[in-house]
């Protein structure tokens, strides 16, 4: 099977990504597919200060729960509210639609993070 990997976006070996320019973090569509359905989605508040690599939010499918980590360090400038209504919208368009959050963050940290084609060596 193939999955999206969009290029000019930067992403965590557990499977979440940061776009550079807009902020927004997500799931990877690899990620959407291995979780199943999308039942719900728990996200910080505006403001909050999340780490590098550190907890951001917790998401439920019909298959588990699973932890989600932020790609970057930073603060939170947006939430994607619709998805407390909409989790659904994680599989549909988990590069759209499906955002989570948007940060504010030191551009130094995306460093560390995989381009597009190391991402896809890692789910290949």
């Amino acid at each position: 099977m193939s999955f999206d990997v969009p290029d000019g976006l930067y992403y965590l070996e557990s499977h979440e990504w940061i776009d550079p320019e807009s902020g927004r973090v997500g799931i990877t569509d690899f990620a959407q597919d291995e979780l199943g359905d999308v039942v719900f989605v728990e996200l910080p508040a505006e403001g909050d200060e999340l780490e590098r690599e550190g907890e951001l939010g917790v998401i439920e499918s019909i298959k588990a729960v699973s932890d989600l980590y932020s790609p970057v360090g930073g603060t939170v400038t947006g939430v994607n509210e619709t998805l407390f209504d909409r989790p659904e919208l994680v599989n549909d368009d988990p590069f759209g639609e499906g955002w989570m959050l948007e940060l504010e963050f030191d551009e130094d940290d995306l460093d560390d993070l995989l381009d597009a084609e190391a991402y896809r060596e890692q789910i290949g």
